[in-house]
């Protein structure tokens, strides 16, 4: 289970204040596999006066290890720059970049320079 799945099943009463207006979310790889990204968009959505848009993207391309493999380089980057790249330069500035998966963190700061967020530091941020 993931930390998401338990506190969107848990409903912990959380005192949460606002942190930001928007929180662009992307689901990574094993949250889609198993069906665990909407439980990710709920707990967001509980912050007060976030909105929480999730990102129509497809892996990150990273997978792990995987993208930094000088072999795997251009695979793992065109992955990237099918959707979740384009998307993730489209966020205006100010608005958060969530991604729970920490390759796909990387992934984001490597080939933007934005930086994402995991879910729980958004959390962390929002607790009163």
């Amino acid at each position: 289970m993931l930390i998401g799945e338990f506190l969107a099943r848990e409903k912990p009463a959380l005192a949460l204040k606002p942190v930001a207006t928007a929180a662009h979310i992307h689901g990574h790889c094993h949250q889609k596999a198993f069906s665990a990204f909407p439980a990710a968009v709920a707990v967001l959505a509980g912050i007060p006066g976030l909105k929480v848009t999730p990102i129509a993207s497809s892996c990150c391309g990273m997978a792990g290890s995987f993208g930094y493999e000088a072999k795997n380089l251009a695979v793992s980057r065109a992955m990237a720059e099918l959707a979740l790249l384009p998307a993730i330069r489209a966020i205006p500035a100010g608005q958060l970049i969530v991604a729970d998966g920490t390759s796909c963190r990387h992934q984001i700061k490597d080939l933007t320079g934005r930086e994402a967020l995991h879910s729980v530091r958004v959390l962390d941020l929002a607790l009163a």
